[in-house]
C-alpha cells in the first residue's frame, strides 16, 4: 500500500524538475556541450519530428531547460557518426544514448519476428533487395535513401504519391532493416538519415552487450521513473512506448530494491510511483515553450493529469477545423501550463509568427514573461522581430509587449528542408 501522498501541485513540482525545470533560463549564458550531454542523459531521449515550421522539435527541449544554444552544437553531438549518441525507435522515432541502443534488441526482435511470419511484409517479399541492400552499404559505407534509391534503378519500384508519404521500396527496406537493427544509424545529412550496418557505426563492445527482455525492461523503467519523478504505471510503460505487461513485473522489481515507492496524488486515481531521487520543490521557476513531443506533454492523459490540460496538436486537423492552430506550443510558467502559442519561423522574412495565442482556463498569465520568452526563441531562431496575429483571448495583450526589434542570438535554420505544408 502507498506509505506517502503527494498534492497535486507537489506532483508537478517533482515532474518538472525531474525534467530539468527550476531555474530562470539565464539568457546571458550560453550551453555547451557539457550541459546538453547532461540533459540528454537526464532526459534519455529526444524525439525526432520532421515538422519545421518554427523548429524540429529535438532541438526544443533544450531550448526550453537551457535557453539560448547553438543548435550546431547539438547537431555535432546527435548526428556525428561513432558518436555518443543513435537513433532508434525509442518513442517514436528518437535520439538515445550509444549505451543504451541496446536496451531495444527485444524490440529489434519483435520486429523480426512479426515480419518475418507475415507474408505480405516487405522483409518477406523482398529477400534479394534485402542483400542488395546491406550488400550496398556494406561496399560503399553508411548511405541515405536518397543514394542508395539512386543506385536502385534495377530494382522495379512504384512511383511516389507525393514528398511526404510516396516511400519507394528501398525506402520502406530500409526502415525495416533499421527497425529489426539489421541497420543503424549513422548521422543525418541536411535532416536526411543515414543508414549503416551496426559494426560501422557502434562500438565493439557496445555491440557484444547482450540484454534479455526482463533486464531490458527493468533499466528503462527505472529511467523514465527517475525522469518523470512520480508518474503512473501507463505513464512509465509510455515513455520508452512499453507493454503494461512488461512493465508491471519490472516495476515490482524496482520496488523491492528501494528504486521507486507507490505515493497517493489526490485525483490522479492510479497509484503513482516516485523515484527515490526525486526532489519536491517548495517553488519552481521556469519560463518556457514546450514542443508538442516535450516528454513534459507528450503522453496527454499525464499532461491532464498533471496541469488539467487537455492537449491534441492540430497538425493534421484540416485548418478551418482547427481549435488553437497549427504548431501550437504549451507555454509553461511556474509549475503551470498557462497558456498556448501557436508558432511559425518566417525565415524569409526575419519574423517569428505568433498566428494565435490562448490563455488557458482562469490561470494567470504573466505576460511580461512570455513576452521575453518569446524575443528569446526569436532571437534563438536568427530572427529579428515578432508579430501577433489577431487570434486568440491572449494575442491583444501580448501584441505590445513583444514589440520593437529583437537581438538575433543564433543562426536561421540551415538544413534545407522545407516547411511542412498548410502552416
Amino acid at each position: 500500500m502507498p506509505r506517502q501522498q503527494l498534492s497535486p501541485a507537489q506532483a508537478r513540482r517533482v515532474a518538472l524538475a525531474a525534467q530539468g525545470f527550476g531555474r530562470p533560463v539565464d539568457a546571458a549564458v550560453r550551453p555547451g556541450a557539457r550541459q546538453l550531454n547532461s540533459l540528454v542523459d537526464r532526459l534519455g531521449l529526444l524525439q525526432i519530428d520532421s515538422v519545421n515550421v518554427f523548429e524540429r522539435s529535438h532541438y526544443l527541449p533544450a531550448f526550453a531547460r537551457l535557453g539560448s544554444y547553438d543548435r550546431a552544437t547539438l547537431d555535432r553531438l546527435t548526428f556525428a557518426p561513432r558518436g555518443r549518441y543513435v537513433e532508434y525507435w525509442a518513442h517514436e522515432a528518437a535520439i538515445v544514448p550509444v549505451s543504451t541502443w541496446p536496451l531495444f534488441r527485444f524490440r529489434m526482435h519483435d520486429h523480426e519476428s512479426k515480419w518475418r511470419g507475415d507474408a505480405s511484409s516487405w522483409l518477406s517479399t523482398s529477400p534479394r533487395m534485402e542483400r542488395w541492400l546491406l550488400d550496398e552499404i556494406r561496399d560503399k559505407g553508411p548511405l541515405p535513401a536518397s543514394l542508395v534509391e539512386a543506385d536502385a534503378a534495377v530494382f522495379p519500384r512504384p512511383d511516389r504519391t507525393g514528398p511526404w508519404w510516396g516511400w519507394g521500396d528501398v525506402k520502406r527496406g530500409l526502415e525495416s532493416l533499421f527497425r529489426t537493427g539489421a541497420l543503424v544509424s549513422a548521422g543525418r545529412r541536411r535532416f536526411e538519415r543515414v543508414y549503416a550496418l551496426p559494426e560501422q557505426v557502434l562500438p565493439a563492445d557496445v555491440l557484444a552487450v547482450d540484454v534479455d527482455r526482463h533486464e531490458s525492461h527493468r533499466r528503462l523503467v527505472a529511467h523514465a521513473a527517475r525522469a518523470f519523478g512520480v508518474a503512473t504505471t501507463s505513464d512509465l510503460a509510455d515513455y520508452f512506448r512499453l507493454k503494461s505487461a512488461d512493465v508491471v513485473p519490472a516495476l515490482r522489481e524496482l520496488h523491492d530494491e528501494g528504486v521507486v515507492e507507490p505515493v497517493v496524488v489526490p485525483g490522479w486515481g492510479p497509484t503513482a510511483w516516485l523515484h527515490r531521487d526525486a526532489r519536491v520543490p517548495r517553488a519552481l521557476e521556469s519560463d518556457a515553450v514546450l514542443s508538442p513531443f516535450d516528454p513534459v506533454v507528450w503522453h496527454r492523459p499525464r499532461a491532464e493529469r498533471l496541469f488539467g490540460f487537455h492537449y491534441r496538436i492540430e497538425i493534421y486537423t484540416p485548418r478551418e477545423k482547427r481549435i488553437h492552430g497549427y504548431y501550437v506550443l504549451p507555454v509553461l510558467q511556474g509549475d503551470q501550463l498557462v497558456g498556448r502559442v501557436d508558432l511559425k519561423s518566417d525565415r524569409r522574412a526575419g519574423v517569428l509568427r505568433v498566428q494565435s495565442a490562448w490563455r488557458e482556463r482562469d490561470l494567470a498569465v504573466d505576460v511580461d514573461l512570455l513576452a521575453a520568452t518569446l524575443r528569446r526563441a526569436a532571437g534563438w531562431q536568427g530572427l529579428t522581430s515578432i508579430e501577433v496575429e489577431d487570434r486568440g483571448d491572449l494575442a491583444g495583450a501580448l501584441r505590445p509587449a513583444v514589440a520593437g526589434p529583437v537581438e538575433a542570438t543564433g543562426a536561421p535554420d540551415a538544413d534545407g528542408a522545407p516547411d511542412a505544408p498548410d502552416a
